[in-house]
């Protein structure tokens, strides 16, 4: 196999697993609430429990499970997705990493509100500010779930796999690009261009994190942290506590 044929066979890799496991965390997901609805459990009027399910679906069971399926095809050990105790270097960039995505992201709101510019909406926000509860049952999915899960598939694997051909920063671009795109299906309003944008960047940082420290547990806890924090101020924006 040529440079650029394994290359190529990187890129698709990457798309592969991108796309494929949203399908597949979708038909978990539906094969699972269609459990419920047998046991007389409508998850429509339990937003929370709904949210809970999907979570637990994708992000655990189906970006695990794709994680150790690839492994094993591939007949690759867990050394190529490191999760390990963060050292006193791993720590300092999970504090800079945190500050850095925060600032960002307040610095880009206020950038986009001085322009007179929207950003899309994620339907998770829409459920939570029917459902403030939904929040605070956020803020731990994102240290337990959302944040290992993410990363395990998309700087893990995606990344991991496109570093091996491509560049370092080219994997981190790339990699970062397919992050972004999977936000588009649960955007609502407009502005979806400005929501992936902002979704890239942020994305890109987390690469640069990993491949600065080898380190799955830094982007991890830096994305946790990110979300968490989002999660604490809509809560407290939804129900009047600032």
């Amino acid at each position: 196999m040529t440079y650029s044929t394994s290359r190529l066979t990187a890129v698709g890799s990457a798309i592969g697993l991108t796309y494929g496991s949203i399908l597949i965390g979708g038909v978990t997901t539906f094969a699972a609430a269609s459990i419920f609805g047998g046991l007389g459990i409508d998850l429509a009027s339990r937003p929370s429990l709904r949210l809970l399910l999907n979570t637990l679906m994708l992000q655990g069971v189906t970006f695990g499970g794709v994680a150790l399926l690839y492994l094993r095809i591939r007949n690759r050990d867990f050394d190529f997705v490191p999760f390990t105790i963060p050292d006193g270097r791993d720590f300092a960039v999970i504090v800079v990493g945190i500050f850095a995505l925060l600032g960002l992201l307040l610095g880009t709101s206020v950038i986009l509100s001085a322009l007179g510019i929207k950003s899309a909406e994620n339907q998770i926000v829409t459920v939570g500010e029917q459902n403030p509860a939904v929040f605070l049952l956020l803020i731990p999915l994102s240290f337990l779930l959302v944040g290992p899960g993410e990363e395990l598939l998309f700087r893990g694997l995606v990344q991991g796999i496109l570093r091996e051909t491509l560049h370092p920063t080219r994997a981190i671009m790339l990699a970062s690009a397919l992050f972004a795109s999977i936000h588009l299906f649960s955007l609502n309003g407009e502005g979806k261009l400005v929501y992936l944008g902002i979704a890239f960047v942020l994305a890109f940082i987390l690469g640069a994190t990993y491949e600065y420290t080898g380190n799955l547990t830094v982007p991890a806890m830096i994305h946790g942290a990110y979300n968490a924090v989002q999660f604490a101020s809509a809560y407290l924006t939804a129900t009047g506590g600032v």
